[in-house]
């Protein structure tokens, strides 16, 4: 069951990455992160890699169960995750405002945009931490390790119709992405092809 965070000041606070289980691997993510570890003080970590190359950082595995990953979100003082719906809604259900950093198709990290335009979204909302370069990032896991209480928020145990209502908004991002596709497919001219009935698409 989800907590309050404790806001008391920690001596090594406590940082969980999780990249989800989408079959791209993360390595910027991953390789932003390792950079700032490499001269951070003293702090935990937990990094769920996934399909990226396991990282030479403490902590690290590629894959959590859901049980572990519950576990690993209510004991850390600071979530940073990649822009997945259920992974941020799941943060903030246990009290952490997510530093969020979305895949990027063009990078090969994902198929398409979405995690872009929902991260996007609820950074102007004030909801997640959004942080599209290494340099963002790197600010807000300095701000995150001096005070770890920036980054919480109260916990919502019933935060189930969020969830919903949001994976429902990425639903319809996905389904506006694929309408586009279609359209751009239907203007592709059609050829007869000789002795034949049947249209070819070229």
């Amino acid at each position: 069951m989800p907590r309050q965070r404790d806001t008391t000041p920690v001596e090594r606070p406590w940082l969980l990455v999780a990249v989800g289980t989408d079959k791209h691997p993360f390595d910027r993510l991953v390789d932003w992160l390792a950079q700032w570890h490499a001269q951070a003080g003293p702090i935990g970590l937990t990094v769920q890699h996934g399909h990226t190359v396991a990282p030479s950082l403490p902590g690290a595995v590629p894959f959590l169960g859901h049980d572990a990953l519950q576990q690993a979100m209510a004991d850390a003082d600071l979530v940073v995750c990649h822009g997945g719906p259920a992974t941020i809604l799941e943060a903030r259900r246990h009290g952490h405002l997510p530093i969020v950093v979305p895949r990027d198709p063009g990078r090969g990290e994902h198929v398409d945009d979405h995690q872009q335009l929902f991260a996007r979204r609820l950074g102007a909302a004030g909801l997640v931490v959004l942080c599209e370069t290494r340099e963002e990032l790197h600010e807000a896991l300095a701000a995150g390790q001096a005070d770890p209480s920036r980054y919480a928020v109260q916990a919502d145990p019933a935060a189930h119709e969020a969830r919903r209502a949001a994976v429902a908004r990425v639903g319809q991002i996905v389904d506006d992405l694929v309408a586009r596709s279609a359209r751009r497919r239907s203007r592709w001219r059609t050829w007869p092809r000789p002795g034949r009935t049947t249209k070819e698409t070229r």
